[in-house]
């Protein structure tokens, strides 16, 4: 085997971590207060050029079978009772999660050597907060809920350029377009949330929240 360029070579490549660390006296008493606070970060560090799309995290999902399945979505929510995302609910995620509402989040922030890891359940959001959000989306982003069957095979691009198109004709810029009835969002209630911080020497920072059944939270540390 010939010797690879040390730039393409994966084995070659290393960060090293020199930023400062998280302590459990530092984190809130509740997961999603945590959240927000380093989503704030992140969402400043956007503003500065730093970090793309702060709100874009990793979906995993698993059929009945538990064959995984995983893809970036956008982060339309949070607050107490989780993290919300909207999709077509016939896609490949939709579908997973009406057979398996199990679901891995993770955050990938990057540039600042900080990633969050969410473990939960999710379930589908309600009719009128599925609608009030819509109405939110630009106008091409509600026809493309419309045009795209997601996650089913087309013919080519075309296709899908022309359904675009019909739609476009049948719902002009300024008329309301319906919300799809196979459209909208899923809430993922947490179980675990953990807060990762990079740390030189891969001795990274890992706090975890764990749900109690009383309600409370029980933080703990894992070894990098």
């Amino acid at each position: 085997m010939t010797d690879r360029d040390p730039i393409l070579d994966p084995a070659a490549m290393r960060k090293h971590y020199r930023v400062e660390g998280i302590d459990e006296t530092d984190l809130a008493a509740h997961p999603m207060e945590q959240f927000a606070r380093w989503f704030e970060h992140a969402a400043l560090a956007a503003a500065h050029g730093t970090v793309y799309e702060p709100n874009a995290m990793v979906v995993s999902t698993a059929d009945a079978e538990g064959r995984p399945s995983s893809r970036t979505v956008l982060l339309k929510q949070y607050d107490d009772r989780g993290f919300v995302f909207y999709t077509n609910y016939d896609s490949r995620k939709g579908r997973e999660l009406a057979e398996n509402p199990q679901v891995s989040l993770l955050f990938p922030w990057h540039p600042l050597a900080r990633q969050v890891i969410v473990t939960g359940t999710a379930h589908r959001t309600g009719r009128d907060e599925t609608a009030a959000y819509f109405r939110t989306r630009p106008h091409g982003s509600q026809l493309g809920a419309w045009a795209s069957a997601q996650s089913t095979v087309i013919p080519s691009r075309a296709a899908l350029e022309e359904s675009y198109a019909e739609l476009a004709a049948r719902y002009p810029q300024g008329e309301q377009v319906p919300v799809p009835p196979h459209w909208g969002g899923f809430r993922v209630t947490p179980r675990t949330v953990e807060f990762w911080q990079g740390r030189e020497n891969r001795l990274h920072d890992r706090l975890r929240y764990v749900a109690e059944e009383d309600g409370g939270w029980r933080r703990e540390r894992l070894s990098p």
